[in-house]
C-alpha cells in the first residue's frame, strides 16, 4: 500500500473540519470535528460536497476512504447550528430547509460520485451519521462501532436519515431503529446490511483502505459504469431493470478495457488497463 501524501488543498491544515490525502489512487476524507463528534455543520456538509466535487474529476483517484478522527464517526447534524436560527424571522424555516436540503444534496453526490466510497467507521454513527454511512457504497467497521437512529427521543425524527437506512437494511429492522432510537451494535449491523465487514478496533481505515486497493486495481471505466447502473437498475420494475442492464452490458463490450480485460483472460495475462 503506497504511503498516504498531503494534496494541495484549503482541507490539509491541522484546523480544517475536513482533511484530504491521497494513498496511490485513493483518496481519504476524514471528518476532523472530534471535539463535537463530528456532526453536520453547514461547513461540513459544503466541505465535503466541495471535496467530491473535485474527486469526480480528478482521473488519478479511483478509490475513496471516508474516515473520522476522535471517538465518534459523525453524530448526526449540529443541533446546536440549527437551533441557533430559532430566533430568525421565520423561526428557522427557511435555514432549516436549506440545510436539510444541502445535506440530501451531498448525499446524493457519494451515489453520483464515479468512484465507489467506502466508510471506515469507529466509534457511533447516529441520525445522519447513519446516513452517511448508509450512502457511502461499501462500510468497513470497527468492532466497537455503533449504530442508531435517535432523533424520535428528542422530537425530531430521523426523516432524512430514514431514506439511505431504508435502502440498505428490511423495512422491519429500519422501523426499529427509527421508532425506537436503539443503538445498532457493528455486529447486528454486518447481518442487517448496513456494514460490509467488521474490523478489530483501530483497523478499521485499514481494512477498508485495503478494500480500496483491490478496487483501484480494476478498470476505473468499468467500475464507475457499474456504480451507475447499480443505482439506475435498483429503482426500477424488473423488466425495465433487465432492458437497461443489456443495454449498458451491450455499451460496456465497446470500450476498450472490456477487449483488453476479456483477452487477457483467455491469454493469462494480467491486464493492462487503460482507464478511459
Amino acid at each position: 500500500m503506497n504511503a498516504p501524501t498531503k494534496t494541495p488543498s484549503a482541507n490539509t491544515s491541522s484546523e480544517a473540519i475536513l482533511l484530504r490525502e491521497n494513498a496511490g489512487k485513493i483518496a481519504i476524507l476524514t471528518l476532523n470535528r472530534p471535539a463535537v463528534r463530528n456532526c453536520l455543520s453547514e461547513a461540513l456538509l459544503t466541505a465535503l460536497s466541495e471535496s467530491f466535487t473535485a474527486i469526480a474529476k480528478d482521473r488519478d483517484i479511483h478509490a475513496v476512504v471516508l474516515a473520522a478522527n476522535g471517538p465518534a464517526f459523525c453524530a448526526g447534524h449540529d443541533l446546536r447550528e440549527l437551533t441557533a436560527r430559532r430566533s430568525d424571522s421565520d423561526g428557522g424555516r427557511g435555514y432549516f430547509q436549506h440545510i436539510m436540503t444541502t445535506c440530501s444534496a451531498m448525499m446524493q453526490s457519494i451515489i453520483a460520485l464515479p468512484q465507489p466510497v467506502i466508510a471506515a467507521v469507529s466509534g457511533i454513527a447516529s441520525a445522519a451519521g447513519v446516513q452517511l454511512v448508509a450512502t457511502c457504497d461499501l462500510a468497513i467497521a470497527s468492532s466497537q462501532a455503533a449504530f442508531a437512529t435517535p432523533g424520535v427521543n428528542i422530537g425530531l425524527f430521523c426523516s432524512t436519515p430514514m431514506v439511505a437506512l431504508s435502502r440498505n437494511v428490511t423495512r422491519k429492522q429500519a422501523m426499529h431503529m427509527l421508532l425506537t432510537g436503539e443503538p445498532m451494535s457493528a455486529e447486528d449491523a454486518e447481518r442487517a446490511g448496513l456494514v460490509n465487514r467488521v474490523t478489530e478496533h483501530g483497523r478499521e481505515r485499514a481494512e477498508a483502505l485495503a478494500l480500496a486497493e483491490q478496487i483501484a486495481s480494476k478498470s476505473s471505466q468499468v467500475v464507475k459504469i457499474g456504480k451507475k447502473a447499480f443505482y439506475q437498475q435498483a429503482e426500477m420494475p424488473l423488466a425495465e431493470a433487465y432492458r437497461y442492464a443489456a443495454q449498458v452490458m451491450t455499451e460496456n463490450m465497446m470500450v476498450r478495457d472490456a477487449n483488453e480485460g476479456i483477452c487477457a483472460f483467455l491469454e493469462k495475462r494480467p491486464p493492462s488497463w487503460e482507464d478511459k
